[in-house]
C-alpha cells in the first residue's frame, strides 16, 4: 500500500473557513419523538473554482461560473449545504483519493435564489 500524502498543513495554513448545515437525526427522549435539525458547523478548507478539465468532463448536465471545488480533511456527507461567502452550495460529488492522501475533494454546486445569511 502506498504511504499517505498529507494535505492537513497545507489546508490548515491556505484554508478558509466555511460553515456546513449538518444534518441531525430525530431522536426518542422520554418515549417522544424529537424531531431533528441542523447544527452549523465551522470548516476550513481550499475552496477552488473549477478548472477548464473539471468543465470538459461534466457527467450530469452543466456547471457555471458559481460551482467551486472544496478540498477539506474533515469528511462531509453529500447533500450536506455549505455557506461560504453568503452563497449556499449544496455538496454534490466526491472524489475519493482517501487510499493515496488524507484529503476530501468535493464539487460545491452552486444554489440559486437561496439566502445563505
Amino acid at each position: 500500500m502506498p504511504e499517505i500524502i498529507s494535505f492537513k498543513e497545507m489546508i490548515e495554513v491556505n484554508g478558509v473557513p466555511f460553515n456546513a448545515l449538518i444534518a441531525i437525526d430525530g431522536q426518542y427522549i422520554n418515549g417522544k419523538w424529537v424531531q431533528g435539525g441542523h447544527d452549523n458547523v465551522q470548516m476550513k478548507g481550499v475552496i477552488l473554482p473549477l478548472s477548464n478539465d473539471d468543465l470538459k468532463y461534466v457527467e450530469s448536465g452543466t456547471y457555471t461560473v458559481k460551482e467551486k471545488k472544496l478540498l477539506t480533511t474533515e469528511p462531509i456527507d453529500i447533500g450536506t449545504q455549505i455557506d461560504y461567502k453568503n452563497d449556499v452550495y449544496t455538496l454534490q460529488a466526491f472524489k475519493d483519493y482517501t487510499e493515496y492522501t488524507d484529503v476530501h475533494i468535493y464539487l460545491m454546486r452552486w444554489r440559486e435564489g437561496v439566502d445563505g445569511s
